[in-house]
């Protein structure tokens, strides 16, 4: 059994016997995250995108750590350039880590990083299937609603959802819960809201209309864990 531990924003940490695996690892100039980057041990990093919230401290934590950050193949060499691990991947591209499996899936947004007064481009944004334990985790990183959810739900047998409901940069809470419809998740757990005033979105009410519709989920506290 693994746990998953929220630290605000998108940024996860799911702890197994074979190692930890971190997610979009926005901490520092997180308002909402009390974890500091040096004090984080993970074995593999997971980044959706290059977004300075999503990619965040990935690379100083891959280097204090020897982690390996997973990410699509573009973002993955930038991260590379900056000294750290990387394995490249892509959309629909599938690996079989020590850890567990990983897939990547389609996300509606953008990718790019912060560089001076500009941007260097990543590549495609993600989402990851994770699959530890036996069980599979849907990390959906940045994305807007898509109609191949209803096939991602059809194609899998998803545990947890992690999905985002701020709306302005992604889904809001509306969209994110015909998500819910489309991906029938054992659990839905909702992330990106709250952190900044663009983002605002009440998650309470979130967890009540998914659980009007006869689907699990639960908004957790910063630092609160699960048993996934």
């Amino acid at each position: 059994m693994s746990k998953l531990t929220w630290y605000g924003h998108s940024a996860f940490l799911i702890e197994t016997e074979t190692g930890n695996i971190l997610l979009d690892p926005f901490l520092s100039g997180n308002p909402k995250a009390t974890v500091k980057p040096d004090t984080i041990q993970a074995d593999y990093i997971l980044v959706t995108h290059g977004h300075g919230d999503h990619l965040g401290d990935a690379v100083e934590i891959a280097k204090n750590n020897q982690a390996t950050i997973i990410a699509p193949f573009e973002l993955a060499t930038y991260c590379e350039n900056k000294g750290a691990k990387a394995h490249p991947m892509h959309i629909g591209g599938a690996y079989q880590f020590p850890f567990g499996r990983v897939k990547l899936t389609q996300a509606l947004h953008g990718s790019a990083a912060p560089s001076g007064k500009g941007f260097v481009y990543t590549g495609n944004p993600c989402g990851f299937l994770v699959t530890v334990d036996d069980k599979t985790i849907y990390f959906a990183g940045d994305t807007g609603l898509f109609y191949d959810m209803k096939l991602l739900g059809e194609l899998e047998q998803i545990d947890v959802a992690l999905l985002p409901i701020g709306g302005n940069f992604t889904m809001d809470a509306t969209d994110a819960l015909k998500a819910v419809e489309f991906l029938k998740p054992k659990l839905t757990i909702p992330m990106h809201y709250n952190t900044f005033d663009l983002i605002r979105a009440d998650a309470d009410a979130f967890v009540r209309n998914c659980q009007q519709r006869g689907f699990k989920a639960r908004a957790l506290q910063v630092n609160e864990s699960i048993e996934v």
